[in-house]
């Protein structure tokens, strides 16, 4: 896995990198586990932009993942390693003893012929699926769940290793990427190693038409706007925002160092440590 670069043959080009996709070995999806996403670039069910900034972009088929890995009784073996253009992560296609086909997470020591297995018996192997109570404590896992059954939602994106800190009573205890620590419950499922593609964050992307085809609009500074229109704009020349008043967003909203986290959140109690910011 490394990242290629290319000649400067124009501004664009100057800098600009991408991954070199060697570990992909099959480039259309299984369209039995695909569908059409309808896009809505930003706007809500009344037609008005919500999401500022998004539009446009390449036309592309929705993998459908098994975040859920409940098939305990089968074993299943990883047939190709694909892209999947609405993920950072790369997805495997595997296929059970029965003929089913699903695409799961691509953790990053997973390769084409490897066998994966879910349950409480499935051996500590990258890209095996267990509940949190049959894992050894300082294992690296990913696609953890927060309601047993609900599905992986915890450590999805590229590169993203969670680790298992402690066990106590009926949970245990987590720490995210982010340096979170945050309890689980036992009965909850995660699967077995780091995510792959761990260069996806370096990526330059170089030029705006790259990110056009990513479904990215341009977004123009406030500083280069009127006072009436933002509140960084105005002033003669190149001006600070004003340390006194902070960054703000259009609407005049602090928009550094605010936390958005509800106060009241239910599950609250179940983050041991936040984040470092």
């Amino acid at each position: 896995m490394a990242l290629t670069r290319y000649n400067p043959t124009s501004p664009g080009r100057r800098g600009m990198t991408s991954q070199d996709f060697t570990m992909i070995t099959k480039s259309e999806p299984e369209k039995s586990l695909t569908t059409r996403v309808q896009k809505h670039a930003g706007r809500n069910s009344a037609g008005r932009i919500t999401t500022r900034h998004q539009g446009g972009g390449v036309k592309n088929l929705y993998r459908l993942v098994d975040f859920v890995r409940q098939h305990d009784s089968e074993p299943a073996t990883v047939v190709a390693v694909e892209y999947d253009p609405y993920r950072s992560a790369r997805i495997a296609l595997i296929q059970y003893t029965s003929g089913k086909k699903s695409y799961i997470l691509a953790p990053l020591e997973l390769k084409v012929g490897d066998v994966v297995r879910s349950g409480a018996e499935a051996p500590i192997r990258p890209g095996n699926t267990l509940p949190l109570s049959a894992i050894p404590l300082g294992v690296q896992v990913h696609n953890i769940e927060l309601t047993p059954g609900n599905g992986g939602q915890i450590g999805r994106s590229a590169g993203i290793a969670v680790t298992l800190l402690a066990k106590e009573g009926k949970f245990a205890t987590i720490k995210l990427a982010s340096g979170e620590l945050r309890k689980v419950l036992l009965t909850c499922r995660a699967s077995i190693g780091q995510i792959g593609n761990i260069l996806h964050s370096t990526v330059i992307i170089g030029k705006a038409g790259r990110h056009r085809l990513m479904g990215k609009k341009p977004a123009v500074r406030g500083k280069a706007m009127s006072p009436r229109d933002h509140p960084h704009g105005g002033g003669e020349g190149v001006n600070s925002i004003g340390l006194r008043r902070g960054p703000k967003t259009p609407w005049g909203a602090l928009a550094l160092g605010v936390k958005t986290r509800k106060k009241k959140k239910t599950t609250s109690v179940f983050v041991v440590s936040k984040r470092k910011r």
